[in-house]
This record gives structure tokens, C-alpha cells and sequence, in this order.
């Protein structure tokens, strides 16, 4: 088996590698020099997952995602972008083991399928070595260099998720658990708000960018006056179900009495779970990138901290509290570039390839 720390290049060349992002909604591929901070020839396609065909099977879904992927890198690497690289970088939207096999994936074929060895799948499809990862390990990693402390990513998009690093390493377990607070479940309710990993109550299915669109038509259909009356009724063209993400982001941000409170409402419950977070291991620092929570921008933080500074942090006061909190980078490219800062950095020292750094 080929190793990265065998010479690819010629001496003093960078080397260059392929990277891949596949999350719940679309599927980007790049590629990237070593110790390069940009992305180039970026291709972005629709996941062939739950979000398009919620009428297969989570099995038939999880085929097809793979093969997708798949056949989506071989064209990559057959194109003058891809055809020199030396290695092949994929974040995946799941919980995976340290040998490279997911185990769940919620936000791509939903509920319960085989456990999936993708990284020996795409090695032996790949003419490149392969490394995969969680897509939030991978997102973490691009911050690794920045924050000298102790730090908790937390992605806010089709679902959530959250990793710790501190000391140089990512705190989750060689079988894949930690680092999903998205399935953390903050509402006990037997008929709570479902997740799409099939349980019930989770925070994603209430605070992720789904979560909280699910909660805006809810609340437009039970409360017509105040819809009526909101910056999103004209959007969505007076009907609830014409309610989207950009709507409820944009109307956030201009201070809508009707889409604010709402957010307020879903946002209560992540709170909670930074809160457990700073009160169990004592994390100080707290990034939150994604889709809806970059959208909304510096008002998703001032609301969240409004929550958080109403539960308290134990020891800490309510500008203590509040400086915890941040956005990270304005852009879609945490996992991308995060793959490029794992291959360099532990890739070259490492004794074998295909699994999850």
C-alpha cells in the first residue's frame, strides 16, 4: 500500500491534493497545494441524498450517495485540475470510526443503513490515495492553527454538529463517538419535533437550518395575524409553505418582531447544549459556521448569546459569556481547506492511508 510520506513530487514542489466536501445538500469538490489557504476549480453538484428523494429507503439513498461520490472523484482526477494530485481529501456529513466507516448519515439517507466502509470503498475505486473524515473533524481543522486555545466548532446547516479540539487532536473516540450534539435530545416529549435520523427532540431537528425553517411555517400557519404582519409574508408570497432559509435569514437581520422571536425560541435549546459544553470540560471558545448561522451573520451570535447570558455560565459573567462566542470564516470552504491542513499536517507521518485522521 502506498504511503503519503513516500516522495511524490519533485523535491521542494508542493504537493497537491483533491479535496471533497459531501453534505446534506450539495457535493464540492476542489483542489488545493499544500500550505495553500485557497481553493481552486471548484465543481459544486446536488447531493443525490434525502434532500431530493425522500421517497427511497435510507439503504437505496446510501447507494446512491456513494456512488455519486465516487464517480464524481474519478472525473475530478481525470480532468487537468485533478490529474496531478497526490492525494484525495473527503469530509463526510456523519459519524465515522477511526478505519474510515460511517456509521449514521442523517442529513444524507436518513434513518438506519448499513454501516459504510467508505474510505476503503473510494480506495480501491481511486487511483490516488484516499483519507475521509467528518466533515466538522475536517472544519475543525482549519481553525486548529488560528485559535491557541481550546476551541468548539459548532455548524449550523442542514444539521448540527460540534467537535472539540484541544492539544493537537479532535476529542472523539477510535468507534466514532462525540462531536454529534446535533442528536443530543434537549425536548423529551414522546411527540416532539422528529430529526431525520429518526428520533425524536433532537437539537438538530430544532435549531439546524431545517429545524428552524419546519418552526417558521409552524408558527406562520398557527399565528396568521403576526405572519401576516412579518417581512417574510411577502416573500413567501403570503403562504407558509413559501417560507425559505434566505427569507428567514434576511428578516433576522433587519430585526422582524415575527421571524426574531422565532429564532429566539430555537435557539433556547442550543444554548443549553453550549452551556453543557462550557460546564463539563470548561471550553471557553465557540465557532459557529454553516449555512443558516453564516446567513444570518452577527445577529445569530448576539441572540444566542441573549440566551445563553439568560441561563448563566457557571463563574462566568455576562461579558465573559458573550466573548465566547463567535462566527467563523464568511465562506463554504471550512472542510475543504480543513482536509488540505489534515493531509499536510498528519499525513506525511503517518504509517498507512484509508482511514479517518
Amino acid at each position: 500500500m502506498t504511503t503519503l510520506s513516500e516522495p511524490t513530487t519533485p523535491t521542494g514542489a508542493p504537493r497537491r491534493y483533491v479535496v471533497a466536501d459531501l453534505g446534506g445538500t450539495t457535493l464540492r469538490i476542489g483542489r488545493i497545494a499544500e500550505g495553500g489557504d485557497r481553493v481552486e476549480a471548484v465543481r459544486r453538484t446536488a447531493t443525490q441524498g434525502l434532500g431530493r428523494y425522500q421517497e427511497l429507503s435510507a439503504q437505496e439513498l446510501q447507494d446512491r450517495v456513494v456512488e455519486q461520490l465516487a464517480r464524481e472523484l474519478e472525473a475530478y482526477l481525470a480532468t487537468p485540475e485533478g490529474a496531478d494530485a497526490n492525494a484525495v481529501g473527503v469530509s463526510f456529513a456523519g459519524p465515522m470510526t477511526k478505519d474510515g466507516t460511517v456509521l449514521a448519515g442523517p442529513t444524507l439517507w436518513g434513518g438506519p443503513a448499513a454501516p459504510l466502509p467508505i474510505a476503503d470503498i473510494l480506495n480501491r475505486r481511486l487511483t490516488v490515495p484516499v483519507v475521509v473524515a467528518n466533515d466538522i473533524t475536517a472544519a475543525a481543522w482549519r481553525y486548529a492553527s488560528t485559535e491557541p486555545d481550546p476551541f468548539c466548532l459548532i455548524t449550523i446547516s442542514s444539521g448540527i454538529g460540534h467537535k472539540v479540539f484541544r492539544n493537537g487532536e479532535v476529542l472523539i473516540s477510535d468507534s466514532g463517538h462525540g462531536g454529534e450534539i446535533g442528536h443530543w435530545r434537549v425536548d423529551p416529549r414522546e411527540d416532539a419535533v422528529p430529526c431525520e435520523c429518526g428520533g425524536r427532540g433532537h437539537l438538530g431537528g430544532i435549531a439546524s437550518g431545517r429545524g428552524v425553517l419546519t418552526a417558521a411555517r409552524r408558527a406562520a400557519s398557527a399565528d396568521p395575524a403576526g405572519f401576516a404582519g412579518s417581512a417574510l409574508a411577502e416573500s413567501a408570497h403570503g403562504t407558509p409553505d413559501g417560507i425559505t432559509n434566505e427569507a428567514l435569514a434576511r428578516a433576522v437581520r433587519v430585526d422582524d418582531v415575527f421571524a426574531t422571536r422565532l429564532l429566539r425560541g430555537c435557539l433556547l435549546p442550543l444554548a443549553m447544549a453550549v452551556n453543557c459544553v462550557f460546564t463539563s470540560i470548561g471550553v471557553r471558545r465557540y465557532l459557529f459556521i454553516g449555512g443558516f448561522a453564516v446567513a444570518v451573520g452577527p445577529r445569530f451570535i448576539t441572540l444566542l448569546g441573549d440566551e445563553l447570558t439568560k441561563l448563566g455560565c457557571f463563574g462566568l459573567d455576562e461579558e465573559e459569556i458573550r466573548s465566547m462566542l463567535a462566527l467563523g470564516a464568511a465562506d463554504d470552504d471550512h472542510c475543504l481547506l480543513g482536509m488540505a491542513h489534515m493531509l499536510a499536517g498528519t499525513l506525511p507521518a503517518a504509517a498507512g492511508i484509508g482511514g479517518c485522521v
